[in-house]
């Protein structure tokens, strides 16, 4: 954000630069005044400003060398060109070589408070999305990827080795393992990070939305279309489209789709040329590409286009023992986000995580650490905090006797463990978390009471 813009204001006429003063001083605005080029190239130099007001015809140097000089050293900084009658072609031209309006005289206080707005506005906007850009770069970095598995480390390796090149990427793997995580790692470590990185996302865009969607449309294409569109190909020239669950696009898509990534043109819908674009392709499914090509619902040759470089990202049952260290950065991610002073999982929290199958993989993980973060009102998250889908070991039916006693041995292991923390919890409770009163309250022995709960890592959280 600029708190207090600082605007320069060069011109030769006395009541020109007294009414700018005048005028933008009440606003807020840091203003100096020059009446001459020489003098506001000088001023630029030792101090930066965000705005620069310039008049065009000035004895020593004219508003258009200004403009170059400006513009040549402190890109960053507006134009407006001030403007006498006569010389609005002039401040036309100006703005050819960077100015961003003008404004012609004799101009109102609204009319200068309009520009200096306008112009300033588009300075934020412009700090603003190069800081996002920055953020996003950061956020994207491969050592803010959390894993140091096996099967993560060949990951990591296979973006780091592909992000430098423009080579299309295929990502596989099941719903909730980071897919689109991955996608953005690759191209915010690849030579077209500053450029846009657009994501489309197959499994929500309508059929008959799609290609509308992809390719954009020329006013009056079709009813509805009273302005035209520019598509997400177009959108993401110079960068990365990434197409999210490519398996949803149905037969006739794809065709034009592979056309696209062949010819590296398209047309729009109810346009007569085509369109060059200049895109780095990555795709992601959790469908197997490779049985629907048997089934006839995925093209061959698509999918020989798209998986150049394949990429499994694994599921985190594969890579539990990432389980810990992706728990305590989700933990630190909600806990700033939520506001609150949660910064520990106890052991018997962390061993449920541990054991537990995700079946919607890191995607399910987050979204327990988040909802057990809002939960705990202490500073420690327990087992009680944890809410868990079933996981798919669980229904599934044993195959042999062997099978059936150990899931028979496992069900009676969890449930006495459940009774027994929920048991201890819930004495504790009330009685004001006064060990001894607890335990004579339900008639055991302190030393076993209290055995129980170590076993269980049961402690007073603190308020």
């Amino acid at each position: 954000m600029i708190e207090k813009p600082t605007i320069l204001v060069i011109d030769d006429e006395e009541i020109v630069r007294v009414s700018c003063i005048r005028t933008l001083q009440p606003e807020g605005y840091n203003v100096k005044v020059v009446k001459s080029g020489i003098e506001g190239l000088k001023m630029i130099e030792k101090e930066n400003f965000d705005l620069v007001l310039t008049d065009l015809k000035m004895p020593d140097m004219d508003g258009i060398e200004v403009l170059k000089k400006v513009k040549e050293g402190w890109p960053d900084t507006e134009i407006v060109v001030i403007t006498g009658y006569g010389t609005v072609s002039s401040a036309v031209q100006a703005m050819k070589f960077g100015s961003f309006d003008y404004l012609e005289k004799p101009f109102t206080p609204d009319q200068l408070l309009l520009v200096v707005s306008r112009a300033l506005e588009k300075k934020r906007l412009i700090i603003e999305n190069l800081q996002s850009r920055q953020e996003s770069i950061s956020l994207y970095r491969l050592e803010n990827i959390v894993g140091t598995s096996k099967e993560m480390q060949k990951v990591f390796q296979m973006i780091a080795t592909v992000a430098p090149t423009i080579t299309t990427v295929l990502l596989t793997g099941e719903s909730g393992t980071g897919k689109e995580l991955v996608a953005r790692a690759i191209h915010y470590n690849s030579p077209r990070k500053e450029q846009p990185f657009v994501v489309v996302d197959c499994g929500t865009i309508p059929n008959n939305l799609i290609e509308s969607e992809l390719f954009g449309y020329i006013k009056g294409a079709f009813t509805g279309a009273i302005a035209s569109k520019k598509g997400l190909l177009e959108l993401s020239d110079g960068g990365t489209i990434f197409f999210d669950e490519i398996g949803n696009l149905d037969l006739s898509t794809q065709v034009t789709l592979l056309r696209v990534i062949q010819e590296k043109e398209f047309r729009p819908i109810g346009g007569r040329e085509s369109i060059k674009v200049d895109v780095r392709v990555i795709t992601a499914a959790n469908k197997n590409l490779e049985y629907m090509i048997k089934e006839g619902s995925f093209r061959e040759d698509l999918f020989y286009r798209l998986n150049i470089f394949p990429i499994l990202l694994p599921t985190l049952r594969e890579r539990k023992e990432d389980i810990p260290l992706l728990s305590d950065h989700f933990l630190k991610k909600y806990s700033e986000y939520l506001g609150k002073e949660v910064n520990h999982i106890s052991a018997d929290a962390m061993k449920i995580l541990i054991s537990h199958d995700w079946p919607g993989n890191v995607r399910e993980l987050e979204n327990t650490i988040h909802r057990a973060t809002l939960l705990c009102m202490g500073k420690t998250i327990r087992p009680e905090h944890l809410t868990l889908l079933e996981s798919k070991s669980q229904n599934e039916v044993p195959k042999t006797s062997e099978e059936l006693k150990e899931r028979k041995k496992d069900i009676r292991s969890k449930s006495i463990e459940e009774i027994e923390k929920a048991f201890i919890f819930e004495a504790l409770k009330k009685n004001n978390w006064n060990i001894t009163k607890a335990s004579v309250a339900v008639g055991m022995q302190r030393s076993n009471f209290h055995a129980l709960m170590k076993k269980y890592d049961i402690t007073k959280e603190l308020e």
